[in-house]
């Protein structure tokens, strides 16, 4: 009999991690993980993790001759500053990956007779807005504005969303009555922040380096205009945001791809927060014309009022607890243990 479990790609990376870490707790024994990183040492429990690609075919093939997959988180994602480096890359990880679970997926619905919930972190890489006046006019904007995407990442992530909507509603639906093949759910994330993960090439990473840097005692020279604002979220929100989502009713909800945020800062807010814990912190700015320009056409804030009226979503973190509960303790306790080790 094959074992029914619970599967996490891209399980290596920042949000992956703290996932696992709280899908360990919710389900003992269930938990699958893929990578193409082996797991840090940090992370202890009981679950299976798999070094492998998500573009294998045969790899994946093996996971549904082995396991009955009843849910899937999928993760795996090429970033948005190596993207566009490598767009056919990033096209690869990010469209045809995706395109490969999706139908693993369904292949699951169709032989369990009910649909696998395939849950799908979308990013606000997906929205383009044309100039800093549009932005400035349009200051929380909603799940289908400006859906202009100006990097290939937020190209990749958009159409993917388009993909699991098709899949879940659309896809060999010969006739009304049939149950869908899976159950697609999607959240639109801000930049997120980890106490616990170095950033790893988001373009929104400009925050959580500063924090780091800080800690270390060492300069950092931001890539943004200090004017800039987009909206952010720790990271055990956006952990939260997935479970929360995954666990709604499914009659409860009016959209496949909700919104969710936390709170907005420009980046000379996110440095006086970073100097507020760390006074000698060393934060110039010298922005880089095209992260600029990527960051200018992502909007200041995003409405999330659907997430909150359909699945009670409400962050545990506001920016100061973010900062004086989360972040800085253990920030600093990262590297003043890696100062002793």
């Amino acid at each position: 009999m094959r074992k029914k479990v619970v599967l996490v790609t891209g399980s290596s990376g920042e949000v992956g991690h703290a996932l696992l870490e709280q899908l360990v707790l919710l389900r003992p024994e269930g938990v699958l993980s893929l990578d193409l990183k082996p797991l840090g040492s940090q992370l202890a429990g009981d679950f299976i993790h798999l070094q492998g690609d998500i573009l294998d075919r045969e790899l994946l093939d093996r996971l549904v001759s082995e396991y009955e997959i009843e849910e899937i988180y999928h993760l795996a994602a090429l970033l948005s500053t190596r993207a566009e480096f490598t767009p056919d890359a990033a096209h690869r990880v990010n469209v045809t990956g995706t395109l490969n679970l999706l139908e693993l997926a369904a292949q699951q619905s169709e032989w369990s007779g009910k649909p696998v919930r395939f849950i799908f972190p979308s990013s606000i890489a997906a929205f383009g807005l044309p100039d800093l006046d549009t932005k400035a006019r349009y200051e929380k904007v909603r799940e289908w504005e400006w859906n202009y995407p100006r990097t290939m990442y937020g190209c990749n992530k958009l159409y993917c969303e388009m993909l699991g909507i098709y899949f879940s509603q659309y896809y060999r639906q010969l006739a009304a009555e049939q149950p869908p093949m899976l159950d697609f759910r999607c959240v639109r994330f801000p930049g997120l922040i980890s106490a616990f993960t170095v950033p790893s090439g988001g373009t929104s990473d400009y925050g959580p380096e500063m924090l780091h840097a800080a800690a270390q005692d060492k300069p950092y020279a931001c890539f943004v205009r200090e004017d800039v604002r987009i909206p952010f979220m720790a990271m055990p929100d956006a952990v939260k945001a997935l479970l929360d989502l995954a666990h709604a009713p499914l009659e409860s909800l009016s959209r496949k791809v909700y919104n969710v945020t936390s709170f907005s800062l420009s980046a000379a807010d996110f440095r006086d927060w970073v100097l507020k814990y760390f006074p000698g912190a060393q934060i110039d700015f010298l922005p880089d014309e095209k992260r600029q320009a990527i960051v200018d056409s992502w909007p200041a804030d995003l409405d999330d009022s659907a997430a909150r009226r359909d699945w009670g979503w409400k962050p545990d973190y506001e920016v100061e607890r973010a900062f004086s509960e989360y972040l800085v303790p253990n920030i600093r306790q990262r590297y003043q243990e890696k100062a002793t080790v």
